[in-house]
């Protein structure tokens, strides 16, 4: 059984990140603790290490306020996200290319994307999103930038929810996005103009600029 701390934390993360409790909203120990049949005890603790992680701010007079990203916060995240996944392309195709445990999880990524598409599930299509650019940083053996990636991942999570909302649409273009990508990684297999996999490299960096592109519509 899980610990009542952690699943209201778990619940009320999940709230905030896919948008369901927006930027602004008041949430109530009382209430949460009511709907999951908790005390207030672990609800509070829960709420702390949200404040803790800047998901939460915690008022004296009107309770818990869930945390609104700020336009500019958002689009650092961007920055460093696009930073981390060209280095990490880079570096796979500096290598001869992607290996097949690879290939394999970046297609089963996109099979889960497909079925979220046709279950209209937004939120088992932002997991499969955020599966997909980890294995490639993950497959670059950079631990440290596998490290910050992984730091980068609950801002991530909350601004395609965000874009998803606000651009419903753009779910079956972030799957084109995705596959794009794919076959950019598996064209520059180390066969560029020098010998060095700069060619797809470039064509990785394209692809991955107009993808990223597409999340700031929901700045």
């Amino acid at each position: 059984m899980i610990p009542a701390a952690e699943l209201a934390y778990a619940t009320t993360k999940r709230l905030i990140l896919s948008g369901t409790a927006p930027g602004g909203a008041l949430l109530s120990e009382a209430q949460v603790g009511a709907e999951l049949g908790v005390s207030r005890t672990p609800v509070h603790e829960a709420f702390l290490r949200l404040a803790a992680e800047g998901l939460l701010t915690l008022e004296s007079r009107r309770g818990a306020v869930v945390t609104p990203m700020p336009p500019r916060e958002a689009q650092n995240v961007l920055d460093l996200r696009e930073v981390i996944e060209v280095g990490a392309a880079r570096r796979i195709l500096d290598a001869g290319g992607p290996d097949e445990t690879l290939l394999t999880a970046l297609d089963d990524a996109l099979t889960e994307q497909r079925a979220a598409i046709a279950a209209d599930d937004v939120e088992r299509f932002v997991e499969a999103d955020q599966w997909f650019h980890a294995a490639i940083v993950e497959a670059s053996g950079n631990d440290l930038a596998v490290h910050f990636f992984g730091m980068l991942r609950d801002r991530q999570q909350r601004i395609r929810h965000q874009l998803f909302r606000v651009r419903p649409g753009t779910l079956a273009d972030s799957l084109a996005d995705h596959e794009a990508l794919l076959a950019a990684l598996g064209d520059g297999n180390g066969d560029g103009d020098d010998g060095t996999g700069n060619s797809g490299s470039a064509a990785f960096d394209e692809q991955l600029r107009a993808h990223i592109a597409r999340n700031q519509g929901a700045l």
